[in-house]
C-alpha cells in the first residue's frame, strides 16, 4: 500500500486522534464486544475455554486499510522454561530451568510484516506537519500517551537489500520502535497489543513440547519448519507462512526473523516458586541489551531452538549509523537486519497503571 502527501494525512490524522482518546480513557473492548471471543464452542478449529467464553482465532484489519493479520489463541498452562543441561547446543545463558505459569493470550500467527509496519512509518510525515503547525503538542499531562514514529531510513537500499516484499517480516527496528508500533496499534484498534515477555514467547514457541524444537530434537527436520542458514543461501528473510507451523498454528517461530521480547537481557535467576509469565519479566531502564528470540535466516539450526537467546548490542548493531547520537529507531549492522517482532494480546488487558 502506498500513501502520498495529502492522502496520507487524511488517513493518518484520524488514527492519531483516536490514539490519544483511547489511551487516555483506556477504552479497551470487553465482554460480548471482545474480538476473538465466542460464547459457544466452535464446531471446528482450535479454541481455548475461559471464564469469558471461548478464545478463537480472529483477523485484525488495520483501520482505513485492507491490510490484515491473524491472531491465534494460546492456552494457559505451566511449563519449564530454559534448556536442560543435556540439550544439544545449550548455552550458559539458557539456564537454570524454572517453572512458569502462563495465563491465556492471543499471539500473532506471523511476525509483523512490511505491509503493516510501513503504515506506521508513514506516520512520521504527519507528525512533522503537526509539529510545524504547533498542534497536538506534547505536554507533561499527556506525554505518557504520546505516540512517536520512526524517522526515515538513512540508507533504504541497505535496509532493503534482502527485499521489502509486503509479506516479508519487517526487520531492523529497535525494540523501542517495536514498542511504539504496539502502542499505535493499540490506540487505533482499541485492543491492547504489546511485545511478549520472554517467558510468554518461549511458551508459545514450544506449544506444549519439552524438546529442543517444537517438532522434536532432530535439527534435520528444521528445514520443514523454518528458514535458517542451511536453506536460505544468505538471501535474507522470506515471506511468512512458507513453512509448517508449530502445533499451535504459529509460523516462523524457528528462524526467518528473530523476534523482540520486552525483557532486559541477562543471566536467569533460579526460583523455588513458579514465576508468572506476564508479571515476572526482567525490567530495566536501559535500551540495551534486550532479549531477542527464535533465531533468524542466517543462524545455524542450533541457534533457532525454542530456548535459544540473543542479547541486543546497541553499539555493534548501529556501527554503520553515521548519526550522532545514533538513531533510536533503526539498526544498521547485521545481525539486526534479521530482527523483527510478533504481537501479543492478553486476554485480560494490563491496567493503565
Amino acid at each position: 500500500m502506498s500513501l502520498t502527501n495529502e492522502s496520507s494525512l487524511r488517513m493518518l490524522r484520524p488514527c492519531i486522534t483516536v490514539s490519544v482518546c483511547l489511551l487516555l480513557n483506556a477504552g479497551f473492548s470487553c465482554g460480548d464486544d471482545l474480538p476473538g471471543i465466542a460464547q459457544a464452542r466452535p464446531t471446528d478449529g482450535f479454541a481455548v475455554e475461559t471464564d469469558q467464553g471461548w478464545m478463537i482465532p480472529y483477523d485484525v484489519i488495520i483501520p482505513e486499510t485492507q491490510i490484515k493479520f491473524r491472531m491465534l489463541p494460546i492456552p494457559g498452562g505451566e511449563y519449564v522454561m530454559g534448556s536442560s543441561d543435556a540439550e544439544a547446543g545449550r548455552n550458559d545463558d539458557e539456564g537454570p530451568q524454572r517453572k512458569v505459569i502462563v495465563e491465556p493470550y492471543w499471539m500473532a500467527e506471523c511476525e509483523v510484516k512490511w505491509e503493516e509496519y510501513k503504515l506506521f512509518m508513514q506516520l512520521y510525515r504527519s507528525l512533522k506537519e503537526f509539529e510545524e503547525r504547533r498542534i497536538r503538542t506534547v505536554t507533561d499531562e499527556n506525554k505518557i500517551d504520546a505516540i512517536t514514529a520512526p524517522t526515515p531510513l538513512y540508507e533504504p537500499d541497505f535496509t532493503f537489500e534482502y527485499g521489502e516484499d509486503p509479506k516479508q517480516p519487517a526487520v531492523s527496528m529497535t525494540q523501542y520502535a517495536a514498542k511504539q508500533y504496539t502502542k499505535w496499534l493499540t490506540a487505533i484498534t482499541g485492543q491492547q497489543y504489546r511485545l511478549p515477555t520472554e517467558a510468554e514467547w518461549e511458551y508459545a514457541c514450544r506449544a506444549g513440547s519439552d524438546t529442543a524444537y517444537s517438532f522434536g530434537d532432530d535439527p534435520a527436520l528444521l528445514d520443514e519448519y523454518g528458514w535458517f542458514s542451511d536453506n536460505t543461501s544468505s538471501e535474507g528473510t522470506k515471506p511468512v507462512r512458507q513453512k509448517k507451523p508449530n502445533p499451535w498454528g504459529l509460523y516462523d517461530m524457528h528462524g526467518n526473523a528473530a523476534e523482540w521480547c520486552i525483557d532486559g537481557y541477562g543471566q536467569y535467576t533460579g526460583s523455588d516458586l513458579p514465576l508468572n509469565a506476564a508479571a515476572d519479566w526482567v525490567r530495566t531502564d536501559m535500551p540495551d541489551p534486550r532479549v531477542v528470540r527464535g533465531g533468524m535466516w542466517e543462524f545455524p539450526a542450533v541457534d533457532c531452538r525454542s530456548s535459544a537467546r540473543l542479547g541486543s548490542n546497541d553499539l555493534e548493531w548501529k556501527a554503520y549509523d553515521p548519526n550522532r547520537p545514533r538513531s533510536p529507531w533503526w539498526y544498521t549492522t547485521d545481525p539486526a537486519r534479521g530482527v523483527g517482532f510478533r504481537l501479543l494480546r492478553p486476554l485480560t488487558p494490563l491496567a493503565r497503571e
